[in-house]
């Protein structure tokens, strides 16, 4: 049964801010009318209970109502709107704003223009109604022409669109598209999808930014709200590590997005125990199917990845290496392996990983310290370089192509620029080096050594493990100190830490206490700390390719492959989640 303010609410336009007092007592005066003999006061039963006041909605009540209202109307469920908005008493939008709408949708351009004139006092900026206009007349003109009207477009050129005095620039490119020779040359240069709904919706889109969403909603409000609560929940969500889906499909809207500790590469998978030493480093290929680790055993060996089960085996061992190996680098085609070795190591061993021969031994003197190298994307070339003072730029035979004198190298890195060269040395700072120009700039300065350093995929953020003070996050563009995280124990020994996970959003260092350490790179905290290792972790690296697998290299001669928990069935899930919740 339907009350008597009901009824009266059921014509009722949605009020503005300022409207409300005034829109109210013209209700009470509807609803006073509506007397105890009146056919509102039978439909509602009778009696006084059917002349009681509606409660009125909240503003966000109403908004709720519209956003609600615009999604099932772009569903095609008109009648449901129709409904929702005359049960509610809201409007979905102003009546001007849905007579423009349909007369733009339609194309009938000269209403279009008139329903500008009635929008006027609705919009806030004096300057936007000449930019609507203006959107209005381009969209006109354009299918003028590809209508074949050219004279039609040009009277809309030379008589609409020039005495607006806007954006003179534009009609110059537009005046330009009158040489086009058909339609499709047109829709080409015009980068426009041509006469008809998609390019009129675009173009609806663009002009709703300039009205006040009390006049007309943005396009698609309520998906753009689900999707910045989806990104929101990713965000805080700390195991989140898969490809990132903007498609609401991908998510469900009806519970809070929350990943699983047990889908983390938290766990121990294999055990690779074929060193026979301490393992200095370990480093997975580019395209994430094997795995290179180099010991003070003097060996490399080179791990298979299997795709399917994600397990490693031994492909092939590489020797020669006359000290430990510290430092391995994979070419950017992966076709290659340079290694260096130990402090007095004066020799670096470039092999060619398919065929497992020695391609280039190189040594410039045998004072030399070679201990770090870096490949320059081209992966014709490398660096090299030692604390001794050399800082090399040699060929795959391993011919000197520039040197730079008197810097001592602790760590190496060439930028995707290919001419860059950032060198850690043992001033505690990292300076680029411009092979090309001969220049040098001072990057980062810390006030302890930097033991090593790898930067991101982006070439953005620099990631640092410092002498006794553990692993610091550096932005080279703005050149600050970002976050210090907590939890590792480091010395004087040289770790290596990385990026990682989807996006590189984690981030993994050893430690001296034995353990691997886990970090979302927004938050100082470890997410996790990882035993197993009975010795200092040296190295960790996460495969590029497989978000849930890395690996550590530790003195205790293993490395540990990590990847999810064994078996994760849906109520470990739901377990974590609940505790999580807790």
């Amino acid at each position: 049964s339907a009350s008597s303010g009901q009824i009266a609410k059921t014509g009722q336009l949605q009020p503005k801010a300022g409207e409300k007092d005034m829109d109210e007592s013209v209700n009470n005066g509807v609803r006073a009318a509506g007397g105890p003999g009146s056919a509102a006061a039978e439909l509602g039963g009778g009696g006084g209970s059917a002349l009681k006041k509606k409660k009125r909605l909240s503003q966000s009540d109403e908004d709720v109502i519209r956003l609600i209202g615009q999604h099932v109307h772009g569903l095609g469920l008109n009648q449901t709107v129709d409904l929702l908005m005359q049960e509610s008493g809201c409007r979905l939008e102003h009546p001007s704003a849905t007579k423009f709408r349909n007369h733009v949708m339609e194309g009938e351009w000269d209403k279009a223009e008139n329903d500008l004139n009635e929008l006027k006092p609705l919009v806030h900026s004096p300057h936007a109604i000449v930019r609507m206009k203006f959107l209005l007349l381009q969209q006109k003109y354009l299918e003028y022409l590809e209508d074949g009207k050219v004279l039609e477009a040009l009277q809309v050129l030379r008589c609409e669109l020039t005495p607006l005095k806007y954006n003179t620039d534009r009609i110059h490119v537009l005046s330009g598209y009158l040489m086009c020779s058909h339609a499709e040359d047109l829709r080409a240069k015009a980068e426009w999808e041509g006469k008809g709904t998609a390019s009129r919706s675009k173009l609806l889109d663009k002009l709703q930014t300039y009205l006040p969403p009390s006049v007309m909603l943005p396009p698609r409000r309520l998906q753009n709200l689900l999707h910045q609560a989806v990104e929101l929940q990713r965000d805080r969500c700390l195991y989140h590590n898969t490809k990132l889906d903007n498609s609401l499909d991908s998510v469900s809207l009806l519970i809070d997005h929350v990943c699983s500790r047990k889908q983390f590469p938290c766990y121990t998978q294999q055990i690779l125990t074929e060193h026979c030493n301490e393992v200095w480093f370990c480093k997975f290929s580019n395209d994430g199917t094997k795995l290179a680790t180099g010991s003070k055993d003097t060996t490399v060996i080179i791990w298979q990845v299997d795709s399917d089960t994600h397990q490693l085996k031994l492909l092939k061992t590489l020797e020669g290496h006359a000290y430990g190996v510290s430092y391995i680098t994979w070419s950017p085609d992966d076709n290659y392996l340079v290694a260096c070795g130990p402090d007095d190591c004066s020799e670096l061993w470039l092999w060619n990983v398919q065929t497992g021969e020695l391609r280039t031994k190189m040594s410039q003197s045998h004072e030399d310290s070679l201990t770090s190298v870096a490949w320059n994307p081209d992966g014709k070339r490398f660096v090299t370089g030692g604390q001794r003072g050399q800082f090399y730029q040699c060929d795959l035979d391993g011919n000197l192509l520039d040197s730079w004198e008197g810097v001592r190298v602790q760590c190496l890195w060439c930028l995707s620029d290919g001419k860059t060269v950032l060198a850690s040395d043992t001033h505690q700072r990292i300076r680029g080096y411009n092979f090309e120009d001969l220049t040098d700039r001072n990057i980062v300065q810390e006030d302890q050594p930097i033991m090593s350093f790898t930067i991101s995929k982006n070439g953005r953020l620099a990631l640092l493990n410092v002498a006794t003070q553990g692993v610091h996050l550096w932005d080279l563009q703005d050149r600050v100190l970002v976050r210090m995280y907590q939890g590792v124990t480091q010395g004087f020994y040289t770790i290596h830490s990385c990026f990682g996970g989807h996006n590189e959003d984690f981030i993994a260092s050893g430690s001296e206490d034995h353990k691997v350490y886990i970090w979302h790179k927004r938050s100082e905290l470890p997410i996790a700390e990882l035993t197993g290792h009975t010795r200092t972790v040296n190295c960790v690296s996460w495969n590029p390719q497989i978000p849930s697998m890395m690996a550590s290299a530790s003195d205790d001669g293993t490395v540990r492959i990590w990847g999810p928990a064994p078996f994760v069935d849906n109520q470990d899930i739901e377990e974590e989640c609940s505790s999580m919740d807790s």
